[in-house]
């Protein structure tokens, strides 16, 4: 594919999701919504092998029964107040349809089953963008709509994807499923404090993100997709190995990392709205999640792969991609914890 192409395929992407930020129409919203997906279609089916072009054609399946969903329900909703307008919701079966649509283009539990089979058939670049950018216009309208929706079914997808997202990714071999998996579960977090208070899901987001982007990045650059391939890095860039560690226990959420953070104060706020319990079981079943982290880390850390004379070395390969976007998510991701107050102090 020629830069030109990608460099149109990446500007429609920021073209659909900037056209869902900034309207509060549904019909322009559920274009915006259809740009995203048109556009990063090329992207994923641009390696001509089977299992991306499954991805692809999977893919395209789910969000165009999404986008079919949204446009009937905001019909129905239109049809029954005169009003297209986002913030003019008040049919509770388009309210309903509408969330579950939202949740089947994020990715939440139970409507998940298409993201880790997608993720998989993905290269590690594309699978970044799957990760990060495709969740921004699907949650801007859900934190718009979240306050016209009722609780206990934002809560009970949030505690869903919590739980399944953990469960899931315990026997996985497979990096970009394991990531998949990891998404599902903050998508949880984020989708149970929304209507609560919004700005903590968008705190949760960025952070998710910035996680993110650090580790596939690291894998990128170190060509690692499976379990065991993690075992050779500490080889090839012990720096890099000793960084990704922390990484992958801040995507677990553990103090003194980045990741603790958006745990930390939806916890608090859980407990402050007097839903100690549902706080309770989000933190045990963040554990789950925490145990495949430390699984990842125990493979580059103590483990020693194979070495044959046989084998080429590729440690000793000159690395030509660029790391600036590595480094500066990477330092996000094990450093932002001391802006805690901060970051209160802006959501409060």
């Amino acid at each position: 594919m020629t830069p030109y192409i990608i460099m149109i395929l990446l500007s429609s992407l920021g073209l659909g999701t900037a056209l869902t930020f900034m309207t509060s129409h549904w019909l322009l919203a559920w274009m915006g919504l259809e740009i995203n997906t048109l556009a990063i279609l090329p992207l994923m089916a641009q390696h001509h092998h089977p299992r991306a072009v499954e991805a692809a054609t999977k893919y395209f399946l789910a969000q165009a029964a999404a986008a079919a969903t949204i446009l009937f329900a905001s019909t129905i909703n239109a049809w029954t107040t005169g009003e297209w307008n986002i913030h003019c919701l008040s049919n509770p079966t388009a309210t309903t349809l509408i969330t579950m649509a939202l949740a089947l283009k994020v990715g939440l539990a139970p409507m998940h089953f298409w993201m880790p089979p997608v993720m998989q058939g993905l290269d590690l670049t594309t699978g970044l963008i799957m990760a990060t950018w495709q969740k921004l216009a699907p949650f801007a309208l859900i934190i718009q709509m979240a306050p016209f929706t009722q609780p206990q079914l934002l809560m009970t997808l949030g505690l869903l994807s919590v739980i399944i997202g953990g469960w899931g990714g315990l026997n996985q071999t497979q990096l970009r499923k394991i990531l998949a998996y990891s998404s599902i579960a903050h998508l949880g977090w984020m989708v149970t404090i929304v209507q609560l208070k919004p700005q903590l899901t968008m705190l949760a987001l960025i952070t998710y993100i910035i996680m993110t982007s650090a580790t596939f990045l690291t894998f990128k650059l170190t060509s690692s997709t499976k379990i065991n391939s993690l075992a050779m890095n500490w080889t090839k860039a012990p720096m890099i190995t000793a960084t990704t560690t922390l990484a992958l226990l801040s995507l677990g959420g553990l103090p003194p990392l980045t990741g603790f953070m958006p745990k930390w104060l939806i916890m608090q706020e859980l407990t402050a709205q007097e839903l100690p319990l549902l706080a309770t079981i989000m933190a045990l079943t963040a554990l789950l999640s925490l145990y495949f982290y430390l699984r990842l880390c125990y493979s580059m850390t103590l483990t020693i792969a194979p070495n044959t004379n046989n084998t080429i070395t590729p440690w000793r390969l000159q690395n030509t991609q660029n790391t600036a976007p590595l480094t500066i998510s990477m330092i996000s991701t094990l450093m932002l914890l001391p802006l805690t107050p901060l970051a209160q102090a802006l959501i409060n």
